[in-house]
This record gives C-alpha cells, sequence and structure tokens, in this order.
C-alpha cells in the first residue's frame, strides 16, 4: 500500500510542475489591421498570453523600438515576422501578413518580391563582402549604434555607385582632366560661336543643355542634399562636390558617342542614345561584340522605359501634388484631377516632340534655375561672415566625420550617393537629349554636356547645402523632417514665405523633368517597336496615363522598382562606355587638334 502511495505522489510530482510549465510556456498570437486603402499603412499587435515579462518584441521595421507590442507602416500584401523573448529568455516567432484591400496594395505586394532582389543586386557591398571595411556604425565609446529595433546601424558601399564613381575616375585620368580644361570651350559651345547653320540635328546646343539639365535639376537639388546633409553632416557636402566633378567626363564621354553614333531619319528626327551606341559600335567589332552590344541595349531600353513611367514621370507627379496640396489644402483628395491637369499640360508638349520640348525647357529651366540660385545667394551673402566657417566645417567633416555619422566610409558614401543619384551622370539618360544637337562634331556636344553635373551638382546643390548648414538642420532637423521639408524650413527662416515659391519651383521641376523623361523613354520605345506613328502615340498615351496613376495613388515598391531601373541603366551604359574608352580619346584628340589649326571655325 506505502509503494502505491508513493508511486502517485511522485507521479504527482512529475505531472503537475510540468502541466504548470506548460500553461505558463511563451505563447501568443499576432493582430492585423489594414486602417484604409493606401499603401504601406498598415499595422500588427502582438498579444502575448504566457510567459514571463516584461517582453522585448524584435521586429523587422528599424524604427519600432523592442518595447513596443505594435508596429505601423507595414506593407500589405507581403509576409513578416516579429520575435518575443520574455524575461527567462525564452523565444516565440509569431508570423504575420496585412491583407490587401486596394488594388495599388495589391499591386505594391506584387513589386515589392521583385524590388528585394532588385535591390540586393544594385545595393550589394562588394567592400564589406570581401572584409575590406566593417558597415557597422560606432559611436565615441566603439561601441556599436543600434536602430530602434535592435539591430545594428550599417552604411554600406552600394555597388551601383562603386560602379558610377569607378566611371567617373576612369574618365577624369583617360581624358586627362578634360572637366577642368575645357570647361571655357563648353561655355563657347553653348552661347553658340561655334554653330554652324549647315550643321545636322533639331535643336541647339543651349537647348540639348537645358534638356538634359530639366531631367536632373530638380528633386534632387532640394530633397537628396537635405537628406545627405542630414544623415552625414556638413562634410557629406564636400564628397558631393567631388562625385560632380568626377562624373562630368563620364557624362562627356556617354554624350560624345550619342551624337557619333546617332540615326536621323527623312524627316529629320533624331534617334540617339545608349541603345545606339551600344549596338552599333560594338557591332563594328565583330559578331561576338555585335550580340554583346545588342543585349546591353536591349537592356538599356527596357530600364529606360521603366524609368521614365516612374522616376521620371509618377514619383514627379506625385511629389508636386503632395507639396501644393500641403499648401494649397483645398486641395487634398483630390490628386486624380491635378494628375490630369499635369497630364494635359505634358501631353501639350510632348506631341510636338524635342524641338517642342527644348522650347519649353529653354525657358522653365534658367527661370527656376535662376531664381532658387538668387534666393541662396541672397542668405549667403546674408551670412558672408559664416561662409568661411561653413566651408572649415564641410572640411573637417569630410575629413574627420563625427563617430556618430559613420566615419569618413560612412560621410563619403552618403556625399557620393547622393551625387550619383542627383546628375545622373552614367546612367546614360543626358545622351538621348544631346544626341539631337545641331552639330556635326560629337566630342562638342560632349564638351557642353559636362557643364550639367558642374551646375547640377557643384553649383545648386553645395548652394542648397550652405543654406542648410547655416540654419543648422544639418544637425538640427526634427526627425519626421522629410528632404523637402527641411530645405523649405531652412530657406523659410529667412523668407517666411519662401515654402509657396519652393512648391512653385516643386512643380515646374517635376514638369520639366517629366517632358525630358518622356521623349527618353520614347526613344528607347522606339528602338523596341519601331518608329511608327502607332507605336509614338502608344508611348505617349502610356505616358500620360501613369502621370495620373502618380498623382492619384501612393507608390512604394512601383516607385522604388523603377528607381532601381533608372540606377540599372549604368551598368550595360558603362560597360559599353569602357569598352569604346579608346575610340573616345582618339576622336577628342582629333577635335582638340583640328580646333587648334582653325580647321574647326568660329562663327561668332
Amino acid at each position: 500500500m506505502r509503494q502505491l502511495f508513493a508511486l502517485v505522489v511522485l507521479c504527482s510530482l512529475t505531472y503537475f510542475p510540468t502541466n504548470l510549465l506548460a500553461q505558463d510556456e511563451l505563447s501568443g498570437r499576432v493582430k492585423t489591421t489594414n486602417p484604409s486603402r493606401e499603401i504601406s499603412d498598415g499595422k500588427v499587435k502582438v498579444i502575448v498570453t504566457n510567459g514571463e515579462p516584461p517582453y522585448q518584441y524584435f521586429w523587422p521595421q528599424a524604427g519600432t523600438p523592442i518595447t513596443s507590442d505594435s508596429t505601423k507602416g507595414v506593407a500589405e500584401g507581403t509576409a513578416g515576422a516579429v520575435t518575443v523573448v520574455d524575461a527567462r529568455g525564452d523565444t516565440l516567432v509569431l508570423d504575420y501578413l496585412v491583407p490587401t484591400i486596394s488594388l495599388s496594395e495589391s499591386i505594391d505586394a506584387m513589386f515589392k518580391p521583385i524590388v528585394d532582389v532588385m535591390g540586393m543586386a544594385l545595393f550589394y557591398d562588394p567592400f564589406s563582402a570581401l572584409g575590406i571595411y566593417d558597415p557597422v556604425i560606432y559611436d565615441a565609446n566603439k561601441q556599436p549604434l543600434l536602430n530602434p529595433n535592435g539591430t545594428k546601424q550599417t552604411k554600406g558601399i552600394p555597388l551601383v555607385v562603386v560602379w558610377l564613381v569607378f566611371g567617373g575616375i576612369f574618365f577624369t585620368l583617360r581624358m586627362k582632366f578634360l572637366n577642368f580644361t575645357a570647361v571655357k570651350h563648353a561655355i563657347d559651345l553653348v552661347r553658340g560661336k561655334f554653330d554652324s547653320p549647315d550643321d545636322d540635328g533639331e535643336v541647339t546646343h543651349f537647348q540639348a543643355l537645358t534638356t538634359a539639365l530639366s531631367a536632373t535639376v530638380g528633386l534632387g537639388n532640394i530633397a537628396g542634399v537635405a537628406v545627405a546633409v542630414s544623415l552625414g553632416g556638413a562634410g557629406a557636402t564636400f564628397w558631393m562636390i567631388l562625385a560632380g566633378l568626377l562624373g562630368m567626363t563620364l557624362k562627356f564621354a556617354e554624350c560624345t558617342l550619342g551624337v557619333k553614333y546617332r540615326e536621323i531619319d527623312a524627316d529629320g528626327q533624331v534617334y540617339g542614345g545608349p541603345m545606339h551606341y551600344l549596338s552599333t559600335a560594338l557591332a563594328k567589332r565583330g559578331t561576338s561584340w555585335g550580340v554583346l552590344g545588342k543585349a546591353l541595349a536591349v537592356m538599356f531600353a527596357i530600364m529606360c522605359i521603366g524609368g521614365s513611367f516612374g522616376g521620371g514621370n509618377m514619383f514627379q507627379s506625385n511629389q508636386a501634388f503632395a507639396q501644393v496640396s500641403q499648401d494649397l489644402t483645398f486641395l487634398q483628395g483630390y490628386g486624380a484631377w491635378f494628375g490630369v491637369g499635369m497630364a494635359a499640360l505634358v501631353g501639350l508638349v510632348i506631341i510636338g516632340g524635342i524641338k517642342s520640348i527644348a522650347k519649353v525647357t529653354d525657358k522653365i529651366v534658367p527661370f527656376m534655375v535662376s531664381v532658387y540660385v538668387i534666393f541662396a545667394l541672397i542668405i549667403i551673402f546674408m551670412n558672408f561672415g559664416n561662409v568661411g566657417p561653413a566651408f572649415a566645417a564641410i572640411i573637417d567633416g569630410a575629413f574627420s566625420p563625427d563617430a556618430m555619422k559613420g566615419g569618413i566610409i560612412g560621410v563619403l558614401i552618403v556625399g557620393f550617393q547622393r551625387a550619383a543619384f542627383s546628375n545622373e551622370a552614367g546612367v546614360g539618360s543626358a545622351s538621348i537629349a544631346h544626341s539631337a544637337a545641331k552639330t556635326n562634331e560629337p566630342v562638342s556636344e560632349g564638351i557642353v554636356a559636362l557643364l550639367e553635373p558642374f551646375i547640377d551638382t557643384v553649383v545648386v546643390c553645395t548652394m542648397t547645402a550652405l543654406v542648410i548648414i547655416f540654419t543648422g538642420y544639418h544637425e538640427n532637423a526634427p526627425a519626421d523632417m522629410n528632404g523637402t521639408q527641411i530645405t523649405s524650413a531652412a530657406f523659410s527662416q529667412y523668407f517666411s514665405w519662401f515654402r509657396y515659391v519652393l512648391s512653385l519651383a516643386i512643380v515646374l521641376f517635376a514638369f520639366s523633368t517629366m517632358i525630358s523623361w518622356s521623349y527618353y523613354g520614347l526613344k528607347a520605345w522606339a528602338f523596341l517597336f519601331g518608329h511608327s506613328k502607332a507605336a509614338d502615340y502608344t508611348y505617349k498615351g502610356l505616358f500620360l496615363v501613369f502621370t495620373v496613376i502618380g498623382a492619384a495613388t501612393g507608390l512604394g515598391a512601383v516607385l522604388d522598382f523603377s528607381d532601381m531601373m533608372i540606377l540599372g541603366m549604368a551598368f550595360p551604359n558603362v560597360i559599353g562606355l569602357l569598352i569604346l574608352s579608346n575610340e573616345i580619346a582618339k576622336d577628342t584628340k582629333s577635335y582638340f587638334a583640328r580646333l587648334k589649326s582653325g580647321e574647326i571655325k568660329q562663327y561668332k
């Protein structure tokens, strides 16, 4: 009997603690909410039912604290997971997915995995992968800085930025610092001193320059610079300037080839750009090179079309509406109608082709750049005594930056990345506009084109950065401010009404960018589908539809996809430029020899 009783007691002792432990085992569930039809506004909340508090929540969203049991801004239709850890160290992984309830959310979810794959390629960090440097950001005590969600803060060197900077350095050396020695001649060309009335083409050197500039001078100068100096400090400005100077020769190379290998049809319409020099110039080297050239050309054309619909169109109409509706609140909720208005204005211009586009850009670009630069100069002169200290801060920040900014590597990356995204040197898009210039000397148009990164990055971006530095927003900008808001706040410290000027500038920048990118996309479309009227009107119709969509909806992964296509254009383009670099150098040497001998005549 006693043995039986002992057995019962023993079973009880083993059963009840185990049962109690099972009841206390960490468990829980997630509750998802989709509050609207807008993209990326999903909410997820963890409900813990067991375990020992306090709990920590490790979300994939870097900005969500580990103490928070909920997160927001979640992309709908995309799977995610949160890890919960209790006081005992027990771990629970909960999967979640916010359901889609609108077409825009479904489209965003469809593009998200594509964007992730493209991002892995374009933003792959080769130096970190090879162990050349540590991408982790450390504080003054050599401790890793952490995001609110507990992950380490890092600053990588994206492959696409490395590629563009390498191309800039290579051509700067290969062309013997043409970015410095040819500036005076470039200005003479823009002024028309060497314009021959008998030259082939559709637009003047000046019009080609303003058309290409209209596609680059814009939100990158207003918002991009503010992002750069707020993330990388004043020192990021130095690396932006250097990247702009290096980009000048890269722009020279692509625009020289654009004119050299352009096609002119019976009606005088010009078809040029990387699609043509990649396929034609490489084909001259043999069958194998021709196959490579054709593949690179098709790859470039596809990405150019995608970029023209997104970053060159939808993003522009979206940001223009966002800025205008912020100041004119009665427009809020009427994005589609704003898009229809923008599409009508864009349509009136692009129907007339490059000549019509150039007639608009050669007025809008000088006007908007002048207005923006004049206000920046006024502020700079008002702070004339601080110009020296500001440049000292730029130099000091470039070479001995705060560890909180990621060290020299971190600041360099921010500066180079913003400049590369702003002036598009190496992307190849500007070559399409410059190929329409009235000239029979390809090198001359390349020389004109090297002014673009100088104006876009060295002049306009530097002025924006100085204004932001004067006002202290490079160090004290509120965390919830975006790039445009930082720039607006900096200028508004001196002119309270400047936000209205900035709104007008953003709309004009957006409009001019859209009409220029419509031309780029059209020429890429024509390369793939032919020069027929049907192909022409099909592309233009699609472009105008995307203008309305951009203003009416959120963009999310669709825009990320488009931006990556624009950056991706740099890979086939720069590969071709490197292969053809000897040909470019030979043509450049011949041009300057003929210029010196007087064979190339000056007409004014």
